[in-house]
């Protein structure tokens, strides 16, 4: 292939951020904003409370960073990582809420909410079952039909989101293994938790150049990548973090956010 003709990749680097609360920090933010182009920032249920809303939108308006609604179900004992019995309109409810509350916060520091990402069991829930991804869409829709749903890459997530008429962005994790289908191993099982930054690398550069990844199983999957996501509440997050961007520098890949590629 000639010079002329190279093919370029774009991709956005998101990470879940403002999860502290009360008395116990967000550890990472603040440097983690310098390395990422989309922030999803909890909104109260499974983490983070007015003020680390505050100071994690704070913080992404002073690096230029995209900002994200980051729902999850009410469970601050258990992160938001653990199944609770909630039905589509509880789901649709909790999800206008939460978006409601970031963006009041995110209006009043002179900014401008962009995306909606659910967090946790609530996303892998809303990524499986049909009902509760169109109760997850109808919600965003609702509230702001020019908000970008991030959703698990070709899942029902997405899916209904594109149903309804919103702007979907294809998610893919660098620091998650998957199962056979193209859903994330539970947490729950070994190795579900990449922690090597260079096997991350690996594998975001294999989605992203080729769309595809390899399941625990070994068996491939096709994986469409509009947006990257590493976890920022793990021990790795940082390092994970300067090590994709040095790689996406040697390999000519754009790290630009979902709402600047409209």
């Amino acid at each position: 292939m000639s010079a002329s003709h190279k093919v370029s990749y774009t991709i956005d680097l998101n990470c879940d951020l403002g999860e502290g609360f009360g008395a116990y920090p967000s550890a990472s933010d603040a440097q983690m904003m310098k390395y990422i182009t989309s922030a999803n920032i909890a909104c109260g249920f499974h983490a983070g409370d007015p003020s680390k809303m505050r100071e994690a939108v704070q913080l992404a308006l002073a690096h230029g960073v995209s900002i994200g609604a980051h729902p999850g179900l009410p469970d601050l004992i258990g992160f938001g990582r653990r199944e609770l019995a909630v039905t589509a309109q509880e789901v649709y409810d909790m999800v206008v809420y939460q978006i409601g509350a970031l963006s009041a916060i995110v209006k009043a520091e002179g900014g401008k909410l962009s995306h909606v990402k659910p967090h946790g069991a609530l996303y892998n829930m809303a990524a499986e079952r049909e009902p509760l991804a169109k109760a997850v869409a109808e919600a965003i829709y609702r509230v702001d039909p020019e908000l970008i749903l991030y959703g698990l890459a070709s899942s029902h997530l997405t899916l209904a989101g594109e149903l309804t008429g919103l702007r979907c962005a294809h998610e893919v994790f660098a620091d998650r293994t998957y199962e056979g289908g193209g859903t994330l191993t539970p947490r729950h099982l070994p190795g579900a938790v990449i922690r090597d930054s260079a096997a991350c690398a690996r594998q975001a550069l294999r989605m992203i150049q080729y769309g595809e990844a390899t399941s625990r199983e070994g068996t491939p999957i096709k994986l469409k990548a509009d947006t990257l996501c590493i976890h920022g509440d793990t021990p790795e997050a940082l390092e994970h973090a300067l090590f994709l961007r040095e790689s996406f520098k040697k390999h000519g890949i754009k790290v630009q956010s979902v709402g600047e590629t409209k």
